[in-house]
């Protein structure tokens, strides 16, 4: 059996129609072409500037780290309960099944949410959401549908009060 290669990732082509400071502006202005009845197929929205940003959210202690893998064991445990409750013979107890689950669970959550602290050696101890942010969104279209666009967005921006 033979696969056929996939294609690379490609940057779309196009002629730039918008340029907006936030992700949600040029969302807002896709939108509006499609509710105008737009072909939106012809579009896409191309991020610049890429930045990785990392917000601080907190400090993390042993104790936190600890009650986060609880947690997430305690969540894996309910789902292992549920699975042993399902394939149980009958008669069994599901609640007792459930529970048990839990339970362990939320023991290997603990040893291991420990461990992983303890293994960090004091070198992260805080958490952190990690995402990439572009600097301006720009608004591109196929070259056949870009005035039609442009002018759909320029009535946008009169709309707003941009222009």
């Amino acid at each position: 059996m033979r696969t056929t290669p996939r294609p690379l990732p490609e940057l779309p082509t196009g002629v730039p129609v918008g340029s907006y400071q936030t992700y949600a502006e040029a969302q807002r202005a896709v939108d509006f072409l499609s509710d105008n009845k737009f072909p939106v197929e012809n579009v896409s929205i191309l991020g610049n500037d890429l930045r990785l940003v990392e917000r601080v959210t907190g400090r993390l202690t042993e104790g936190r780290a600890i009650g986060v893998g609880a947690a997430g064991g305690a969540w894996w445990g309910l789902f292992v309960g549920i699975l042993l409750s399902l394939f149980a013979p009958r008669g069994a107890n599901t609640i007792l099944l459930l529970i048990f689950g839990i339970v362990i669970g939320v023991i290997f959550g603990i040893i291991f949410g420990w461990i992983g602290y303890r293994a960090t050696g004091g070198q992260r101890d805080f958490t952190s959401m990690t995402q990439v942010v572009a600097g301006t969104y720009d608004v591109i279209c196929k070259a056949d549908h870009a005035e039609d666009a442009r002018q759909l967005l320029a009535r946008l921006a009169l709309q707003r009060g941009e222009l």
